[in-house]
């Protein structure tokens, strides 16, 4: 390749490239494309080609390049060529590229001179290139020839408007040497799209074809016809030397010469030249390099930032270590207790805020469901004065009884005793899943050593159903203590004489209005959509009235419901809900509210069901009986009782009520007591004091602290990934340093390019010798566009004046950093006004004020 300059910016841009692969991510420079404009004929794409040191592109006189060609350069290890419109095929011949670009311009546009804005794609893989996108652009032509339309001159700057408009664009404007750089149409279309010449280069060609005796010294000096960027000369091949094979390097090493031997360029022939445009574009490349590089280092540096707390632990880690093994035991089977106690206990830090877990869990067991469970026992009314009554009348037998028997109140209260025993083992059962559930939270910190992990659960939960047998059976042997012994002489006991008083007292004090019992959202699930469908309300439940507002600030009071022949039935989840229902209905066969029979009420969870329905049974709700039950009962209750066994029913009931009480409030104590004791308090301690012990007897500590492969790859990756990242930062430092960005010029005075008049009366050529008449037409290859050139008076340079340019803002684009090859342009057709048969004509807008470039 001819590109030395790129040659040696591959190599950053790949260490970069690698970097950032190490630790799989892209690396996003968004290289600029580089687009060249100019006349037809002017050498666009022989300036490009030099640029790639390849010899591709067509080549002949007239308009050549009839369709944009989107050269993308790509670094590979092999160098091949590929065409969008053929992917199977690979070129690795460029004559045959070449051969391939002109068939496919004449397939699209005809072999007759038309023109396609229709782009060719190529991509060139190579390992002497960088990751660019090049675009050669066909010349601007005035004059329609062959099949081209009478708009052609239109056409084709809408065309190269297409890409040069791009932020992300560099402009290399070219324009012959033997024409006058006034009427350079690759100037005025980058005015347009760059006002501030920060992307636009001057290219001058054909110096060698100018006439004798004129040279075009001031131009490249800057001096005559100021670009912000300047101008830089070039010597292309000419149509003789392609068609005779000359090598690019050959026509490289010719152009040097040609500098160094001409009087007018020789002092400048270093800033001259093919070399010199490659250097200032590859400049142009690693400036955009070193602008894109903070934002990359700022992306590593959080990502290092990241990392390192977890990294921290895997800095120092020495698989060979002896005490590798047992020190991380150690930390493993201690950091496991902490974290077990802590979600027993509680702890401000690592506070689960999406559910209930651990200690909370257990302490909802504790006061809402067991005492749910307990009250759940007092709703059946009837079949307990049934009960009584048929105690009273068998421990009579025949006689009639004149007294209320004790022996009654103490069969009754031992039978309610024993149900008491089916929801304390409930509790435990309930209990001891939350235990192993959080058993199991907790090892998951030991998910690094499967066999480790495996062992602890076994061991903790062994023990856990180990402490469950001597919890139920001390919860069993409190309930027998209860039964074995009636104790009437209790003080919260009521007993015989005060059985009716305490009655009404109890219908009193259960009937307290301001006695709230809950509050919370609910959701009213049954009411129509014609009504407004179901609405969430605030829910206030008291011991006489449930109320419901339309907030938590309970200020506008939406409806309040009487308790009274109130109870609670289940509903099923509907298909399409989520939420789960239960209903309260009327006894007497009355609306609830409005014209509904009943309310249904939804919760989120089957678990705010329940502790719902446990604050209704304390409000003194019950739940519904079944169908089959309550006909029973009715059938069993037809006979009727004399006032005598009423009086005694309603006074033994009274007693029950009284003594039952007492031992329900004493096992609601001694229960959460008990398990604490025996099962929670005991768990923690084992895990504390004998879990070690019982790991090492269990396995030997090899085998124990074995790490998955998933940790071990794990580990392996973070650690690659942590010093990838160091190793990118230190690439980009490195480049920074040995790198250098050069400034952006100075503005200089273009209005050269804004002020010109209908003549163009300055030649670009400076007379070397007296010998030449200064109106003297340039000699130039086909007609010369323009007027002819005017003699120029002294010093009317400063006062240089030509024909107005056309001119329009370009348009603002937003930085698109290219990815693929730019498609067929989007923008639309233009037609200008009043198009004549000839030349299209278009109206010039006035032109912008300040200077540029």
């Amino acid at each position: 390749m001819g590109n030395r300059g790129m040659e040696e910016l591959i190599p950053l841009v790949n260490k970069l490239q690698d970097a950032f692969s190490s630790i799989g991510q892209s690396c996003h420079l968004d290289l600029p494309q580089i687009a060249v404009v100019g006349g037809q004929s002017a050498g666009k794409s022989s300036v490009l080609e030099n640029f790639v040191g390849r010899d591709f592109l067509p080549r002949g006189s007239g308009i050549v390049t009839r369709r944009p060609l989107i050269l993308q350069l790509i670094f590979s290890k092999t160098e091949y060529a590929e065409f969008l419109h053929c992917k199977s095929k690979k070129f690795t011949d460029f004559d045959e590229v070449r051969q391939e670009i002109e068939a496919e311009t004449d397939r699209v546009t005809g072999t007759n001179k038309g023109i396609s804005p229709v782009p060719i794609n190529l991509r060139v893989y190579s390992p002497h290139v960088l990751n660019l996108t090049l675009i050669d652009l066909p010349g601007i032509t005035k004059v329609p020839v062959g099949d081209q339309p009478p708009d052609i001159e239109y056409q084709i700057k809408e065309m190269i408007l297409q890409f040069i408009s791009r932020e992300s664009s560099l402009i290399l404007a070219v324009t012959p040497a033997n024409m006058d750089l006034a009427n350079s149409d690759a100037l005025k279309l980058a005015k347009e799209v760059d006002p501030q010449g920060l992307r636009t280069i001057g290219v001058i060609t054909k110096l060698d074809l100018m006439d004798e005796g004129t040279d075009a010294r001031d131009v490249l000096e800057n001096k005559l016809l100021p670009l912000r960027r300047g101008y830089i000369g070039v010597v292309n091949r000419s149509q003789k030397d392609i068609e005779g094979k000359k090598d690019i390097r050959a026509a490289l090493a010719a152009e040097r010469k040609f500098f160094l031997s001409h009087p007018a360029y020789r002092h400048m022939a270093d800033r001259m030249g093919t070399p010199h445009l490659q250097k200032t574009l590859n400049q142009q490349l690693t400036n955009h390099i070193r602008e894109s590089l903070p934002s990359l280092r700022s992306k590593l540096q959080s990502q290092l930032l990241s990392l390192e707390k977890e990294v921290e632990e895997y800095k120092n880690f020495r698989p060979d270590d002896p005490t590798r093994k047992t020190k991380a035991l150690l930390q493993m089977v201690q950091q496991f207790g902490v974290d077990f106690e802590k979600r027993i206990e509680g702890s401000g830090d690592q506070v689960d805020t999406l559910e209930l877990s651990g200690g909370a869990r257990i302490n909802r067991i504790f006061h809402e469901r067991f005492p749910f469970e307990l009250v759940k026992m007092e709703f059946d009314e009837k079949d307990l004065r049934r009960e009584i009554s048929y105690a009273i009348k068998n421990i009579h037998g025949v006689r009639t009884g004149l007294f209320t028997p004790d022996l009654a109140f103490e069969a009754i209260v031992k039978k309610q005793v024993v149900k008491l025993k089916e929801p304390c083992l409930k509790c435990v059962d309930l209990v001891i899943q939350e235990l192993i559930n959080t058993v199991r939270q907790c090892t998951s910190k030991l998910s690094s050593y499967p066999r480790l992990r495996e062992e602890t659960e076994r061991i903790v939960t062994t023990y856990i159903r180990e402490r469950e047998g001597r919890t139920k059976d001390q919860i069993l042997l409190l309930i027998d203590i209860e039964q074995s012994y009636i104790n009437t002489n209790h003080e919260d006991f009521i007993g015989f004489a005060n059985a009716q008083q305490r009655s009404t007292q109890l219908n009193k004090k259960r009937a307290i209005p301001n006695q709230v019992i809950r509050r919370g959202w609910l959701t009213i699930n049954n009411i129509s959509l014609m009504k407004g469908g179901s609405k969430e309300y605030w829910f206030v439940l008291t011991a006489e009235s449930l109320s419901w507002y339309k907030d938590e600030e309970e200020k506008e009071k939406k409806y309040m419901l009487p308790l009274d022949n109130l109870k609670i039935r289940d509903v099923e989840k509907g298909f399409m809900s989520n939420k789960h229902v239960f209903a309260i209905f009327n006894t007497e066969q009355r609306n609830v509210y409005k014209d509904l029979r009943q309310i249904e009420l939804a919760c989120d969870s089957q678990e705010d069901v329940d502790s719902w329905k446990a604050s209704f049974l304390r409000a003194g709700v019950y739940p519904e009986k079944d169908q089959a039950e309550s006909e029973d009962g009715a059938q069993e209750n037809t006979f009727s009782m004399d006032p005598q066994l009423e009086r005694q029913v309603e006074t033994i009931r009274n007693l029950v009520d009284s003594y039952v009480a007492i031992i329900n409030k004493s096992i609601r104590d001694l229960m959460p007591k008990t398990i604490m004791h025996l099962m929670i308090n005991n768990t923690k301690a084992f895990i504390h004091h004998e879990l070690l012990a019982y790991l090492y007897s269990s396995a030997d500590q090899g085998s124990l602290m074995e790490e998955s492969a998933d940790q071990a790859q794990r580990r392996d990756d973070m650690l690659r990934m942590y010093h990838a990242l160091k190793e990118a930062l230190s690439i980009i430092g490195d480049i920074s340093t040995s790198t250098v960005s050069t400034p952006v010029p100075p503005p200089v005075d273009d209005t050269w390019l804004q002020s010109t008049t209908s003549h163009s009366p300055t030649p670009q050529r400076r007379p070397v010798s007296g010998g030449h008449p200064p109106g003297r037409p340039p000699a130039v290859r086909g007609p010369t566009p323009g007027p002819p050139l005017t003699p120029l008076p002294v010093g009317a340079a400063a006062s240089f004046s030509a024909p107005p340019i056309p001119s329009r803002p370009g348009p603002q684009s937003v930085f698109d950093p290219f990815s693929a090859p730019p498609q067929i342009p989007s923008r639309p057709v233009r037609i200008p006004p009043g198009i004549p048969p000839g030349v299209p004509r278009r109206p010039p807008p006035l032109a912008p004020a300040r200077p540029f470039f």
